[in-house]
C-alpha cells in the first residue's frame, strides 16, 4: 500500500515544484562573448518518507534534477537538517536521510535545492525549495489527557444518568483513516456504569445506594480503531455517589424518660430525643408529633436544625400538685424525603416518653392579680378596703404572712396587715394622687416561726374617686390695665377659671362680683369664661390707680362650691387712640408657703437656742474660772512676803479684786466647817496651833475632789506652812485670824479711803462672813 503511495505522489511531482515550472538561466561563456540565453527547469518530485523504517540506514529519500547540462555541475541542498539527517549526492541529485524519522515529532522538512559549477562554485541555476513529507504509520496507542478523573452522580439516579467525561488522544495522524480513532471500554465497574465512543460515563445500574457504597473506582481502557492492532492505554475513574434525601429519622432508643421540677420556666428545656438520620445532614428534616397522650397544650416538640434532636419544652407551668407525671408517645418523620425513592413499607419511627415531676417548694399563690380597691377621697370612715389572700401551693399548706415593699407615692397613705386587710391609716386626698399603689409580698410562715426566703408579690391599685372638695380658683390674668377716660362696656379683660376637682365635660363656672358698688360689670360668655367691662368710664387716678375687684366663682358640683378671688385692675394714662401711655408700676407680691414659714421659724428658734447655750455656757466657765482663780490668787498673794507694797492705795502689786469678788458674789462653800472659809477679826481666847491649818488643807482637798467642775488641785504645798515642829512656826498670816492677839483693827477705818481696804479685811464684824 505504502508502494503505491509513494508511485503516486511521483507522477504528480511537477505540480508541486517550486514555481511547477521555474525558469532559469546562465550565462556560460566568457565576458567578451557574447550568447542566448537558455531556459533551466528544476526536475524532481515531491519527496516522501515513511517513518520508522526499519531498513539499513540511509535510507532513500528521492532526486532532485535539472535540465541543465553541464559536466561540471553539482548538487547541494541547504536547510534545517541539511547535511545532517539529509545528504544529496552531488552529481546525481539523490537525497538520502541518515537517521529513522519520526512523524509524530517532526511531520515535514524544508529544505532548498542549488546546483552550482564545482570549478569556480557559480549557481547554475537558481535555488529552488523543496518538502520532504513523513509519512505516518499506527504506532502510537492513545493516551488519556489524566491518568485519574472525577466524577459525581446523585445516588438512586435512572440507568443512563451522565456521570463525566474522560478524554485520550492518539498522536497518530488523524488524517489517515483508522490510525487517530480512539474507542473506550470499561474493563473494571462495567456493571455499574458504561462509557459510549465519546468518552461520556453512564450509568448503568439504577439502585446506586449512597448509604450502601458512596464512591465506586473503575478502569477505563482506550485503544485504536477495531481492525488495527495499536495498542491500548487505560486510566482511573472514582465516582461519588451524591446523597439525596431517601431515608427517614429513627428514634435511638425505643423509650425516653426525663425529671422535671415543677418550677421549670415556661420554654425551659425538659430533655432531648435523639434520632437517627444516616442521610447527610443537610438533608436531615426531622419533624416531631404526638401520636398518643393529648398534652399538645402543655408541651411542646421542636427539632434542633443543627443536631437534629427533639428539644421538648413546657408550654404552660407544670404543678406537681396537679398532675406528677406525663406519658405520651412521639414519631419522628421527615416531610422532605423523595417520593421518588420512598419506600412506603418502611416502618414507622414511634418512641415513648415519661416526663416526671418533681416536688418543690413553691413561693405562696394569690388567688388574683392584680388587685383593684376605690374609695371615695377623704372618706374618714372607711378604714379598710378589702384584703389580699395567697396560699401555699405545697402540700405542706403553710400559713401566711403579708409585707408591703413598695408604696407609690411613698409614704404611709396605703397599708397592709400581716394577715392580707387593706388598711388606709388617714382619708386619701385625690388631688394629691388620684391613684395610690403598693406592692404586697406574700411570705410562708416556717415551723419554727421564721419567715421563709421565698415570696411573690402582687400589685394593689387603690383609685381614689373624687369629690367636689375644691372650689374653682381664678386663672390670674396679665396685669389687667384700663385707660382713666375708658367708656362704659369696654371691655378690661377676660377671666377664666380652673378646678383642682375632676372636672366633666358639663362642668360649668358661674361668674359674679361680690360687690356692685364699683365701676365695673362681669357679663358672662357662657364658655365657662366672663368679660370684666367698665360700668361708669371715667376714672379717677389721684383717688385710686389701682383697685381691688373681688369676684366670686362657682361651680356646679354637689355640693357647688364659690370662692372669692381678688382681680388687681391698674388704671393708667392713655393717648386718644386708646393705647396706655403710663401705668403705675405694682408691687410685686411674693408668696411663701407655710411649709416655708415653718422650715423658716425652726431654723430662727433653732439658732435662739444654740446661742443662748452658749451664753449660759461662757457665763458658768467664767463663775468657775473665777472661783478657781480667786483661790489660787488669795495662796499666791498671801504667801507673798517678798516686797513692802505702796500702802492700801498701791492695788498693782497684787490683785484684790478677787477677794472683792467672792465677798460680793456672796458664794458660799460646803456645809463642812472650814476654819480658812471665813474671815474675821481673831477672837483674843484663841490658842493658835497646827490644827487649824490641817483641818484646812484636808476641807480644801475633799471640795477639790468631790467638785467635777474645777482642775484638780495639786497645789497645796505653797502656802509655806512651817509645820508644828517649827520653833517659827507659820509665816503666813492666813492664821491670824485665830492667834491671840489683842489688836482692835477698827481702828484701820479711821485712816482714810487708803487703809479702806484692809479695814474690809480686817475690821470685819465677825458676823460677816467672806466666802471664796
Amino acid at each position: 500500500m505504502s508502494h503505491l503511495i509513494l508511485l503516486f505522489s511521483l507522477l504528480l511531482a511537477p505540480a508541486f515544484a517550486d514555481g511547477r515550472s521555474q525558469k532559469s538561466t546562465q550565462n556560460l561563456c566568457s565576458s567578451d562573448v557574447s550568447h542566448k540565453r537558455q531556459k533551466r527547469d528544476w526536475i524532481w518530485n515531491q519527496l516522501h518518507i515513511q517513518e520508522e523504517l526499519d531498513t539499513p540506514l540511509p535510507h532513500h529519500v528521492g532526486k532532485i534534477t535539472s535540465s541543465v547540462r553541464n559536466k561540471n555541475a553539482k548538487y547541494i541542498i541547504e536547510g534545517e537538517f541539511a547535511n545532517t539527517i539529509f545528504k544529496v549526492e552531488e552529481t546525481s541529485g539523490d537525497v538520502y536521510a541518515f537517521e529513522r524519522l519520526d512523524r509524530e515529532k517532526k511531520a515535514e522538512y524544508e529544505l532548498t535545492a542549488l546546483i552550482i559549477d564545482r570549478t569556480n562554485n557559480r549557481s547554475l541555476e537558481r535555488p529552488s525549495r523543496f518538502i520532504i513529507k513523513v509519512y505516518d504509520i499506527n504506532d502510537n496507542a492513545p493516551v488519556f489527557v489524566q491518568k485519574v478523573f472525577n466524577g459525581s452522580v446523585p445516588e438512586m439516579s435512572p440507568v443512563g444518568t451522565s456521570v463525566t467525561k474522560v478524554t485520550a488522544v492518539d498522536a497518530d495522524d488523524p488524517t489517515v483513516s483508522g490510525h487517530a480513532t480512539v474507542t473506550y471500554e470499561v474493563t473494571t465497574g462495567g456493571e455499574y456504569f458504561t462509557i459510549d465512543d465519546s468518552g461520556v460515563i453512564y450509568t448503568k445500574e439504577p439502585n446506586l445506594d449512597r448509604e450502601t457504597k458512596s464512591t465506586y473506582e473503575i478502569v477505563v481502557q482506550a485503544k485504536d480503531a477495531p481492525g488495527f492492532s495499536g495498542d491500548s492505554s487505560t486510566a482511573t475513574v472514582i465516582i461519588a455517589l451524591s446523597d439525596i434525601n431517601d431515608n427517614s429519622p429513627e428514634f435511638k432508643h425505643s423509650s425516653f424518660h426525663f425529671k422535671v421540677p415543677e418550677n421549670i420556666s415556661v420554654g425551659g428545656e425538659v430533655g432531648r430525643v435523639k434520632v437517627e438520620d444516616i442521610d447527610e445532614p443537610q438533608h436531615r428534616n426531622t419533624r416531631y408529633s404526638f401520636v398518643q397522650g393529648e398534652f399538645r397544650d402543655t408541651f411542646d416538640i421542636v427539632a434542633n436544625p443543627y443536631t437534629n434532636e427533639g428539644i421538648i419544652r413546657p408550654k404552660k407551668p407544670l404543678d406537681f400538685e396537679t398532675v406528677s407525671e406525663y406519658r405520651f408517645s412521639i414519631e419522628a418523620t421527615d416531610p422532605t424525603v423523595n417520593l421518588r425513592v420512598f419506600k412506603p413499607g418502611n416502618p414507622r419511627s414511634v418512641a415513648s416518653v415519661v416526663i416526671e415531676v418533681t416536688d418543690v417548694d413553691e413561693p405562696p399563690v394569690f388567688s388574683r392579680l392584680p388587685y383593684e380597691f376605690r374609695v371615695r377621697e377623704n372618706h374618714a370612715e372607711v378604714k379598710t378596703l378589702g384584703s389580699v389572700h395567697a396560699e401555699d401551693p405545697d402540700a405542706a399548706k403553710r400559713k401566711i404572712r403579708y409585707i408591703q415593699r413598695r408604696a407609690n407615692p411613698n409614704g404611709d397613705y396605703v397599708r397592709v396587715s400581716n394577715n392580707g386587710v387593706i388598711q388606709l391609716p388617714k382619708p386619701l386626698d385625690r388631688e394629691f394622687s388620684s391613684s395610690y399603689n403598693i406592692t404586697v409580698a406574700a411570705v410562708e410562715i416556717l415551723e419554727d416561726g421564721r419567715l421563709a426566703d421565698r415570696e411573690s408579690h402582687a400589685h394593689v391599685h387603690v383609685i381614689v374617686d373624687d369629690v367636689n372638695d375644691n372650689a374653682p380658683e381664678l386663672v390670674s390674668p396679665e396685669e389687667p390695665r384700663v385707660c382713666e377716660n375708658a367708656a362704659p362696656g369696654k371691655v378690661i379683660v377676660r377671666i377664666s377659671a380652673v378646678d383642682k376637682d375632676e372636672t366633666s365635660p358639663r362642668g360649668v363656672f358661674r361668674y359674679s362680683l361680690a360687690t356692685e358698688d364699683s365701676n365695673f360689670s362681669l357679663i358672662e360668655n357662657y364658655d365657662n369664661t366672663a368679660n370684666i367691662t367698665v360700668k361708669y368710664g371715667q376714672f379717677n387716678r389721684e383717688l385710686a390707680k389701682f383697685h381691688y375687684l373681688p369676684v366670686l366663682i362657682s361651680d356646679n358640683g354637689d355640693p357647688d362650691l364659690t370662692s372669692t378671688n381678688t382681680l388687681l385692675i391698674s388704671v393708667c394714662k392713655c393717648n386718644e387712640k386708646g393705647n396706655f401711655t403710663f401705668c403705675e408700676e405694682r408691687a410685686k407680691q411674693v408668696g411663701v408657703s407655710i411649709q416655708a414659714l415653718v422650715a423658716i421659724f425652726i431654723c430662727i428658734f433653732t439658732i435662739i437656742v444654740i446661742v443662748l447655750l452658749i451664753l449660759l455656757r461662757k457665763r458658768h466657765k467664767k463663775d468657775l474660772s473665777g472661783l478657781g482663780r480667786s483661790v489660787a490668787e488669795i495662796h499666791e498673794q498671801l504667801v507673798t512676803y517678798d516686797e513692802e507694797g505702796g500702802g492700801e492705795m498701791d492695788t498693782t502689786s497684787y490683785d484684790v479684786s478677787v477677794l472683792n469678788s467672792v465677798r460680793k458674789n456672796g458664794l458660799k462653800a460646803e456645809p463642812a466647817p472650814s476654819p480658812y472659809a471665813q474671815v474675821q477679826k481673831p477672837p483674843g481666847n484663841i490658842t493658835p496651833g497646827a490644827g487649824g491649818m490641817e483641818m484646812m488643807i484636808e476641807v480644801k482637798k475633799d471640795e477639790a475632789d468631790n467638785d467635777r467642775d474645777l482642775l484638780p488641785y495639786d497645789t497645796l504645798h505653797i502656802y509655806g506652812y512651817e509645820g508644828a515642829e517649827s520653833i517659827a512656826e507659820s509665816l503666813s498670816s492666813l492664821g491670824s485670824g485665830s492667834s491671840d492677839s489683842d489688836i482692835d483693827y477698827d481702828f484701820l477705818n479711821d485712816w482714810g479711803p487708803r487703809f479702806k481696804m484692809l479695814a474690809e479685811l480686817y475690821g470685819s464684824e465677825p458676823s460677816e462672813d467672806f466666802v471664796y
